[in-house]
């Protein structure tokens, strides 16, 4: 028993799947790597930690707007595929993207936003049709906590690289190189989706598509996923640190670039040995107490950034917080997949994930304006606060409820075989 809680996927099925879900999240991962060069450019040409939390927001959008990508692979097939075929275009639409980037003469700040929002569109959608995959066929193995512990392994494996190489090129301050290996990726997803996306042919059909109208309305009229959504939103809603956290490093601390792209490599480490611990821990441990402990865990964590004063405590705190935020992200992303309504698993991820990517994206915009206003040591204990805060919602989700739902759909599932 404890082997196979270790190792979970021993079916070849089981085993393409998860082996697709880690390439292409890892290709996902390589997105960030200009990040860090752009945000060291963006400070040095004057701009304020929140202008630039402003251009992070406006670069995730295509992030935010998940359920319609999910309604429109669900509802209407391209070139006879639900997914396989969205998922060839827009891996290249973001890999184009990324080639203009890197060809481009002046990086202006709208130019550069454009584009790069451009290119997360195309990483977006192939997101979406990823979690689809993901929902649609691990519910019914009971491996949606396995599949994302693969998938967040895999992209924080490409955030080991993007700290080291984002570094480096944050160190240079050097776009193009950066653009130019970044777009190479999506066309790793491309190739993936056309050797390893096994699907029947689909239609348009008027039965098909009324049905699935009716389990859209039928979950959207309920209370629970709403109640998901909240609590998720919450939870990411807590003011973070994100670009205002090098702002800290660089002007307080006085990290070099290199080793602040060490330290991001660092916290990637801590990520992923947090995605190993999560996939037999969701196998034996309720998610209800899971999510309890986490969020407690998560805000004494917070409060540990005030002993982030040096080289060496940077290096002990970013690894040890790796592991627990990765164990908590996972958390509510299994909590988001087993809440999904059948039928329609793409949309309600979808929708759930774009909660999951707009709560944290709006906590690093307040972070980013807090950390201007006030300064670090304020913004840490704002964050520790609103994270310990999330503790009121857990009860009115009924995670228990959500989890026994999702065992019993799994042993239907199985009847047959």
């Amino acid at each position: 028993m404890f082997r196979s809680a270790l190792n979970p996927f021993r079916t070849p099925d089981a085993r393409r799947l998860a082996t697709l879900f880690a390439v292409v999240y890892f290709a996902q991962g390589m997105w960030g790597l200009p990040t860090q060069p752009m945000t060291i450019v963006l400070k040095e040409r004057g701009l304020s930690s929140a202008a630039v939390a402003d251009f992070m927001l406006i670069s995730t959008l295509p992030w935010l707007i998940k359920p319609l990508y999910g309604l429109l692979s669900d509802f209407v097939p391209l070139f006879g595929r639900r997914r396989q075929s969205y998922f060839l275009i827009t891996s290249a639409l973001a890999s184009v993207s990324g080639i203009v980037l890197a060809m481009m003469s002046e990086h202006s700040y709208w130019r550069m936003a454009g584009w790069y929002t451009a290119m997360g569109f195309g990483l977006a959608f192939t997101d979406v049709l990823t979690d689809a995959l993901m929902v649609e066929n691990g519910k019914p193995r009971g491996l949606t906590g396995a599949f994302q512990s693969v998938q967040w392994a895999a992209i924080y494996t490409a955030s080991i690289a993007v700290g080291l190489v984002g570094g480096h090129f944050a160190e240079t301050r050097n776009l193009h190189a950066t653009f130019a290996i970044a777009a190479c990726f999506p066309l790793i997803s491309l190739v993936m989706a056309w050797v390893f996306v096994h699907e029947a042919p689909a239609r348009i059909e008027r039965g098909a598509f009324r049905a699935t109208w009716r389990s859209i309305r039928h979950a959207a009229r309920g209370r629970e996923i709403w109640l998901v959504a909240g609590l998720i939103f919450f939870f990411n809603f807590s003011p973070s640190f994100g670009p205002a956290f090098l702002y800290y490093q660089t002007d307080v601390l006085k990290f070099d670039q290199q080793f602040i792209g060490v330290l991001a490599a660092l916290s990637s480490i801590g990520y992923i040995v947090g995605a190993v611990i999560y996939a037999p821990l969701s196998r034996r441990v309720s998610l209800e107490r899971i999510v309890v402990w986490v969020i407690g865990l998560s805000a004494a964590a917070t409060l540990g950034y005030l002993l982030y004063r040096g080289r060496t405590s940077a290096i002990v705190i970013d690894a040890t917080f790796g592991v627990l935020a990765m164990i908590t992200q996972l958390a509510f992303l299994d909590l988001a997949a087993k809440a999904c309504p059948p039928r329609v698993e793409g949309t309600f991820f979808a929708l759930l994930m774009s909660v999951f990517n707009g709560g944290t994206q709006l906590s690093m915009n307040v972070g980013g304006r807090l950390y201007d206003s006030y300064g670090f040591t304020t913004l840490v204990f704002i964050s520790a606060a609103v994270t310990a805060a999330a503790w009121v919602f857990v009860p009115f989700v009924k995670i228990d409820r959500i989890e026994r739902r999702a065992r019993e759909q799994t042993a239907t599932a199985s009847a047959p075989a």
